[in-house]
């Protein structure tokens, strides 16, 4: 299993715009319809990774929880479909729905999204405050496949509770650790 580092997008970048197909009701979505009022997730996530299932009822926990105080949860799976037929738009549906994801899984399909956010992994994760800027990039939290710690959410969460209650978010973030976006040849 491959162990692959966020590349740590500078804080204060502002979201790159995007408008992809969500896989879960085939409809074209942008970053502008899927705002939060309060905030941004976004998570480079895909179907078949260790890391990502390790995480992915959390996923769904603090989407539910977070998007009843205004941060928004936006899934991209950016892979290459070629090679990696698991992870098509069509098992994307299946997952979603199966997993009950109470958020958009949207699909990359020319991977030009995951490019400008400079997306190194699955899962990958970004933070940003009501003027799209960056305030977290990195790790959910320390527990890792085989690694015996728990799955909290505790990074990516106080960094939410910061931005909700206008405290100050550490610049001192750890990287995720999971598979590499499976890029196209």
């Amino acid at each position: 299993m491959a162990r692959t580092p966020s590349n740590m997008l500078p804080l204060n970048t502002k979201a790159p715009d995007f408008t992809l197909l969500n896989t879960v009701d085939n409809n074209l979505l942008s970053l502008n319809d899927l705002r939060g009022d309060n905030g941004t997730v976004i998570m480079f996530i895909c179907n078949h990774c260790p890391f990502v299932i390790h995480v992915n009822d959390m996923l769904v926990t603090l989407a539910n929880t977070y998007q009843t105080m205004g941060i928004s949860f936006i899934a991209i799976s950016s892979n290459d479909i070629d090679n990696y037929p698991e992870d098509s738009p069509h098992l994307m549906t299946e997952v979603a729905k199966r997993l009950k994801y109470p958020f958009p899984y949207l699909y990359d399909e020319d991977q030009s999204v995951a490019k400008k956010y400079d997306a190194a992994c699955t899962p990958d994760f970004y933070l940003f405050d009501e003027y799209l800027k960056l305030v977290y990039r990195g790790q959910l939290d320390d527990s890792r496949p085989g690694n015996e710690i728990p799955v909290t959410g505790n990074d990516l969460k106080q960094a939410m509770d910061n931005l909700l209650t206008k405290k100050k978010i550490s610049s001192l973030q750890k990287p995720s650790i999971g598979c590499n976006i499976k890029w196209k040849p």
